[in-house]
């Protein structure tokens, strides 16, 4: 790596006050092992899983009954191992754990209004929502979705839900019809929440012309139940929806009353998650209950070092994992911060205002929003307050260098930088931030306790300092209890485990550092490999777009004369258009600072770079186009029209 030394490091009172100290002092004591460090707790972690999880269970007050005994059985099965099989437990139980007056919901949106919820008000609006789902005949393992933007009624809607023993799944407002029909289709819900319309980015956008249209494609749900946002749905609007009926009329019947909560298998349905979906059909990924909390739990209050005085805040929309990882902060009593809107709307200071007005004192942000901002020229540092913030979360792609140092030139410097990486596909993470450890330009802390990751190389053999498949060789708990409608398995096993016998293939392109740090180069199944030799894409982005005519890239390998060539596509700044002296530039500043093997082929300039909902660039969607294959599912992008440019492009027709 480029630095030689750390960019941060832990004070001495911020180590003695991290939860993870307590922890190791607490794996000193309970399980009879000599844990003086980080190395040595890593260690015992995946040296002894079932003791490690159970220790995370205790440390953590994870409420469940049944024996725990056995922890793991089958563990020489991946997939097929099962964790806690004898325990019972309710999801929502472990998050509505508290039932006081701090605040447990800080909401803002886009056009300015606000709202709170105390955990006992939390509470209350869960137990009118969870008898109102019952009185329409939700039992445990029906589905219920959420079409929904970031507002408290959608957490209220999934503690109602899992609260019965039900199963959540949701997805943003701003996907179409076929994109929803695509996902909620497949698990056919019994009940769907939608909002009557939503903002972003300065316009209005209307969501029941939408459901209705949902409606007519998935019979299988029976109740629409539209919450107000925004304005509240007209009595005709609402009538207007099959099956449809206000938020405020669904619960009336009911009072405030003690909630019950449905004991549920430790591996039972929790939420159901979807790929991104850009090649096919999303695939329709089932998370079980007690892995998902025991992950989230680990992850949140050891590695994120999250207590219940902090504010903690993701920008996320409803549909991507950190939304479901946020709103696990909830068993630990800290107060979650919601945002709905555009981000950049009025401008890149809409976070650090929102930041400011809640106390946020962990931030949580994508690295391409990071990128973009500094490219906007915003300064946190001399703009904003940010007193309460210690903790910088970044994730969706890998943070560049730069970008590292960016966060601590302006927005703050006495900051813990975590770059964390997992996925849908664990609704987690394999590596991520430590309170304990420096932070290194361009790297993630550390792998994540319990998770034993290794770097492969071609041969499926272990290595460090050199690039590989990032995979884990052992089972973890919040591995998916599998997809719907796969009831042999096969897609779940072609999916993760077809590459590596026996082990979880990820799909990430990454290498261990000489002090076990993480650097993520890229998606493997988006490596270039011109002349046999294998470079991540990350590498690429990061010095294209240090060149300030660039806004963002994309870069793909282009099968060509018995070979591959790398095919660099950029958005320019508005008014920049692309000629050979800007070419030269962007060539020159990939071979000084990677290797000529990096040097694309052919640069193009293009009009927009294609992304999925969630706002992850789609390399493979571009690969196909310019191999003259079809996208199969383009419900799936945010700007599907940006597809068009990229096929049969001349340049690329020629040497």
């Amino acid at each position: 790596m480029e630095s030689v030394g750390p960019l941060w490091s832990p004070g001495k009172e911020r180590v003695e006050r991290a939860n993870l100290s307590r922890f190791l002092k607490f794996v000193q004591s309970e399980c009879d092992e000599q844990v003086q460090s980080w190395p040595d707790l890593y260690d015992f972690s995946i040296r002894r899983p079932e003791r490690f999880w159970t220790a995370v269970w205790d440390f953590c007050g994870i409420r469940a009954s049944g024996e725990r005994e056995p922890v793991l059985i089958d563990a020489d099965r991946m997939p097929g191992a099962r964790w806690f099989p004898n325990v019972r437990l309710n999801f929502a139980q472990n998050l509505l754990r508290h039932r006081d007056e701090r605040c447990a919901l800080w909401f803002r949106g886009e056009t300015g209004q606000t709202q709170e919820l105390s955990y006992a008000e939390l509470a209350d609006a869960v137990s009118r929502l969870q008898q109102a789902l019952a009185a329409t005949g939700v039992r445990t393992g029906d589905r219920v979705a959420g079409f929904l933007p970031n507002i408290p009624e959608a957490v209220v809607a999934m503690l109602a839900t899992t609260s019965l023993g039900a199963i959540w799944s949701s997805c943003s407002p701003d996907f179409g019809i076929n994109g929803v029909v695509d996902r909620f289709g497949q698990i056919a819900p019994k009940v769907l929440f939608t909002a009557a319309s939503y903002a972003y980015g300065g316009k209005r956008f209307d969501c029941l012309e939408r459901v209705a249209g949902i409606l007519g494609q998935i019979p299988a749900i029976e109740r629409v139940v539209v919450v107000p946002y925004l304005d509240a749905p007209t009595p005709a609007a609402v009538a207007a929806v099959p099956r449809a009926v206000a938020l405020a009329e669904f619960v009336a019947p009911h009072a405030p009353a003690p909630l019950e909560f449905e004991p549920v298998p430790f591996d039972h349905p929790l939420y159901v998650m979807y790929s991104s979906g850009t090649t096919g059909v999303p695939k329709c990924i089932v998370h079980g209950a007690g892995g998902t909390l025991i992950q989230h739990l680990k992850e949140l209050v050891l590695h994120t070092d999250l207590k219940r005085e902090d504010r903690i805040f993701f920008y996320t929309t409803c549909g991507w994992m950190m939304w479901n990882w946020l709103v696990s902060s909830l068993a630990v009593g800290a107060t979650v911060v919601l945002y709905d809107g555009s981000p950049s709307h009025p401008d890149g200071n809409a976070l650090w205002d929102l930041a400011d007005e809640a106390g946020v004192s962990i931030f949580g942000t994508s690295a391409k929003w990071l990128a973009a901002i500094e490219k906007a020229g915003v300064k946190p540092a001399q703009t904003h307050k940010l007193l309460a913030l210690r903790t910088l979360l970044s994730t969706g792609s890998p943070l560049a260098p730069e970008s590292f140092d960016y966060c601590y030139r302006d927005i703050k410097d006495r900051l813990m930088v975590a770059s964390i990486s997992g996925g849908t596909d664990i609704i987690s993470c394999f590596a991520l931030g430590n309170p304990l450890l420096p932070v290194y330009r361009g790297e993630l802390q550390c792998r994540g306790l319990g998770m034993k990751v290794e770097i492969l190389d071609e041969d499926g053999k272990p290595v460090r300092e050199q690039p590989g498949e990032l995979a884990c060789t052992a089972p973890f708990p919040c591995m998916p209890v599998g997809f719907w409608n796969d009831p042999d398995g096969a897609k779940y096993h072609a999916a993760y485990f077809e590459k590596v016998p026996n082990t979880w293939c990820h799909g990430d392109y990454a290498l261990l550092t000489d002090h076990d740090g993480v650097v993520i180069l890229g998606r493997s199944d988006a490596v270039l490999n011109p002349g046999g030799v294998r470079i991540g894409t990350s590498e690429i982005y990061r010095q294209v777009e240090r060149v300030p005519e660039v806004l963002e890239s994309i870069c793909v390998g282009q099968d060509w004369d018995n070979d591959v060539r790398v095919i660099l596509f950029v958005r320019l700044r508005e008014g920049v258009a692309l000629d050979d002296t800007l070419r030269d530039r962007i060539r020159r500043a990939i071979r000084e600072n990677t290797t000529p093997r990096h040097v694309p082929a052919k640069i193009v300039q293009v009009p927009d770079i294609p992304r999925t909902i969630s706002g992850k660039i789609t390399e493979l969607a571009v690969r196909n186009l310019i191999h003259g294959k079809p996208v199969k599912n383009t419900d799936a992008l945010a700007n599907p029209a940006s597809l068009d440019f990229y096929r049969k492009l001349p340049e690329l027709q020629q040497p």
